[in-house]
């Protein structure tokens, strides 16, 4: 996992994995050594590491040793949550595929500060996507997604608070389907949903499986 902040997604998965879920975190890895996830890390035992861009002079000679770190633990599946980077060229050629969570409804509301941008537009409905990260900022292809009514007494923190529950348990639906095989990525970027390709995102249900409704 590549995380930047406190580190939710993080312990969701973590605490997934103690109930059961058959992955192994092989490495927590981040640009900022104050990251609360690196504390959540050491804590459950998970390898962590902290690599900050000022040692290395330049973005691009970071990001390679840092992927090249990354790599060296031999990820089956590297997750971005909370990695406030933008990906380049050195990441991306990783024998791995990567994923992030956003919170929002792609293609609606990338970037930052979503949950204000989407009450400064009215919109009736919010949510979280995990999409496949391309060189394009939360623009990859979409995986799954998960919805949350919003209420007109809404702020920027009720609704935040209201939605991260539902962004913990979509991350840990698509891990899920990963680890399980019924979720797999083709080298040409496609994604694949029990070996058919998708044609819109799954949506995640009140019981947490992840719906085809293409």
């Amino acid at each position: 996992m590549l995380v930047s902040g406190r580190g939710s997604n993080l312990q969701a998965l973590i605490d997934a994995r103690i109930a059961g879920l058959p992955i192994e975190l092989v490495g927590v890895f981040s640009d900022r050594p104050q990251a609360l996830a690196l504390k959540r890390a050491a804590k459950a035992g998970v390898p962590a590491l902290c690599m900050r861009v000022a040692e290395f002079g330049e973005e691009a000679t970071y990001q390679r040793a840092f992927f090249a770190t990354v790599a060296a633990s031999r990820p089956d599946l590297i997750v971005c949550a909370g990695f406030m980077r933008l990906i380049g060229d050195a990441a991306l050629a990783s024998s791995a595929p990567m994923i992030n969570i956003h919170p929002s409804l792609l293609p609606r509301f990338r970037g930052l500060h979503t949950h204000r941008r989407v009450l400064q537009a009215g919109e009736s409905a919010h949510g979280a996507t995990v999409h496949r990260v391309t060189r394009e900022l939360d623009g990859g292809p979409l995986i799954a997604q998960v919805s949350v009514s919003v209420r007109a007494t809404d702020d920027p923190e009720t609704l935040a608070s209201r939605l991260l529950p539902l962004e913990h348990r979509l991350l840990v639906a698509c891990v899920a389907a990963a680890a399980c095989g019924d979720l797999t990525f083709a080298p040409n970027g496609d994604i694949l949903h029990l070996g058919r390709a998708l044609g819109a995102p799954l949506q995640l249900s009140e019981n947490d499986e992840l719906l085809d409704c293409g």
